[in-house]
């Protein structure tokens, strides 16, 4: 319970801060406006900000700014490989004190055991972790996932004090249909006045109308202006991307106004641990915004106040009294250094130490997740009669996919790979329950010469992917993320190159992000070594499988057009 008369007695300037910031620039994200001024602090949270004297500790940060703790609006933690202690040693250097977790790709493989363990694994970290409620588990029946959560057990989870809504609606055919199941963890979030977040793309018209109609009111997945306009004139919150995979921001920048700016947020969304020690979490799209132009005080603005009033968090992300005291010491708002963090009052980065320990949180119920019925190179090949055919087409920079209707390669009714072409076999294999279900088809832009690519994640179900020039290759990449229970492979003649082991749901490293990055960057060196032209093929493959995100894809139950939202077949 907050002692209101200390913090009081502390505002009115009777007895010490506990904490005085002297000499700094305040940003304010209420007026837009930065002044000189002391910051107090006392339990947590900020007393006052003006002429302070005393404190029984004290920051002279001279001159330097002073901005609210940065919020990143949307990331799965996951897609970061890392356990949340090593991701919030990673993040917190860069300025980031909250996080709004959608917890999707554990639940797809673990249900209420992986929610429940992103819950405790975030439980005592010095990073306000709020989560949201998967709403797609399984994502469709379009593939087949490891667990199911029902709207009887959304309502469950709602009650906790750390989940503040249900996470992206994914399956938006399931919303304008007015699918029962899915209006039913629609209404179960409405009976507690939580938010539910939306993922819309390229969705226009009458059917975006149907689905913010239902109170999804914010959106991740916009890739276009007049997209970003629609939406926004329809009442969204929109989100600006910029993550490993998908680099939307600088392209719905020009979105922002004094206007649509307090309905504008910040994600990654996905961002790999290579990209967080390179370039930095929510500071990069600040600064990628401040360099294209934006006002930075509105940059701030969309990283900071706008996340908590979205979310509905009071007395966060905002240097104001009574506010929780999660602060920033950055050098100037054009180079945007991050000097200090603080956190609930208490200094926990300075001069680049972190001040915290933190060790990572593992559960045996969270391991152990690969099982596969027994396969065989056998099991990769694909006959067809005639040489027209669907190929996925994969585009730079996007987790979008093209249809694409292609001429292949045969020997006598069977296809093997044209490298001509850069057309190669992918698969996916159900994991979870040992079914036998195997995807095949055909995809081409990743640029592989020789060789196989395989992984144990791929959104949403994450069963495991397999891309490659031979069957034997693929066979045994297959059986290399089986061995490790989940991880990164690559193959060449038959020989394991590169592995990185994700053992905690497959799809987690117990590493640290330096150590997950050392073999990341491995991996990628090796798979440009086999031919692959992509920054990070292994994220670029995990979408493949992804059966919301237009236009083909491929699941372990088979080619999937998303645009028909149907099941099609290779051959044309």
């Amino acid at each position: 319970m907050q002692n209101f008369t200390h913090l009081i007695r502390v505002a009115k300037g009777e007895i010490p801060a506990d904490l005085l910031i002297k000499n700094t620039q305040v940003v304010n994200v209420f007026s837009g406006k930065i002044f000189t001024a002391d910051v107090a602090i006392t339990e947590k949270y900020i007393a006052g900000i003006g002429d302070y004297q005393t404190g029984k500790q004290i920051i002279d940060a001279q001159n330097v700014y002073l901005i609210p703790g940065l919020m990143d609006a949307h990331i799965h933690l996951e897609s970061t490989l890392l356990t949340p202690s090593a991701f919030a040693r990673a993040v917190i250097p860069h300025g980031t004190t909250s996080i709004f977790i959608d917890p999707h790709e554990i639940a797809n493989v673990l249900g209420i055991k992986g929610i429940n363990y992103m819950l405790k694994a975030t439980e005592n970290l010095p990073l306000n972790a709020f989560i949201l409620v998967p709403s797609c588990v399984p994502a469709t029946n379009l593939e087949t996932s490891g667990a199911s959560i029902t709207a009887e057990k959304i309502a469950k989870l709602l009650q906790h004090p750390r989940v503040v809504g249900l996470a992206e609606m994914m399956n938006f055919p399931g919303v304008i249909n007015a699918d029962k199941t899915v209006l039913g963890k629609i209404m179960a979030t409405h009976a507690t006045q939580k938010v539910i977040d939306g993922h819309a793309p390229l969705l226009t018209g009458k059917m975006l109308q149907a689905y913010i109609g239902v109170g999804i009111d914010s959106d991740h997945e916009t890739t276009q202006l007049n997209e970003a306009i629609e939406k926004l004139e329809a009442g969204m919150w929109l989100m600006l991307r910029q993550g490993t995979v998908a680099k939307n921001l600088l392209t719905l920048l020009p979105v922002v106004n004094s206007f649509t700016v307090h309905r504008c947020l910040l994600c990654c969304d996905d961002k790999e641990p290579t990209d967080l020690q390179k370039q930095g979490h929510i500071d990069h799209l600040i600064k990628l915004a401040i360099k294209a132009g934006i006002n930075p005080i509105w940059a701030i603005k969309m990283a900071t106040i706008n996340c908590a009033q979205r979310f509905g968090i009071k007395r966060l992300g905002a240097i104001a009294p009574g506010y929780r005291a999660d602060l920033v010491l950055v050098n100037n708002l054009r180079d945007f250094q991050i000097e200090t963090v603080i956190k609930d009052g208490e200094v926990i980065f300075e001069k680049g130490e972190l001040k915290v320990s933190l060790s990572p949180y593992i559960e045996p119920e969270v391991t152990n997740t690969v099982h596969l019925k027994d396969i065989s190179p056998d099991d990769f090949r694909i006959f067809v009669q005639g040489k027209k055919v669907r190929v996925i087409g994969l585009l730079p920079d996007q987790i979008i996919t093209k249809h694409l209707i292609k001429e292949v390669t045969k020997n006598g009714e069977e296809i093997v790979a044209d490298l001509e072409q850069d057309i190669i076999k992918i698969a996916v294999i159900e994991r979870h329950h040992a079914t036998g279900n195997i995807g095949l088809g055909l995809v081409s832009g990743l640029g592989l010469k020789k060789g196989a690519i395989a992984s144990s994640v791929s959104h949403d179900s994450h069963n495991i992917v397999v891309a490659g020039v031979n069957n034997q290759d693929m066979y045994i990449a297959v059986k290399a993320v089986e061995k490790m229970q989940g991880g990164f492979v690559l193959v060449e003649n038959e020989m394991v190159k590169a592995g990185l082991a994700l053992p905690i749901a497959g799809l987690i490293s117990p590493l640290s992000a330096q150590e997950v990055g050392f073999h990341m960057k491995t991996l990628c060196q090796e798979a440009k070594n086999l031919g692959i032209s992509l920054p990070n093929p292994f994220l670029t493959l995990s979408f493949v499988a992804l059966p919301v995100i237009p236009e083909l894809r491929l699941t372990d139950k088979g080619l999937v057009d998303v645009n028909k939202f149907e099941f099609v077949g290779l051959e044309i």
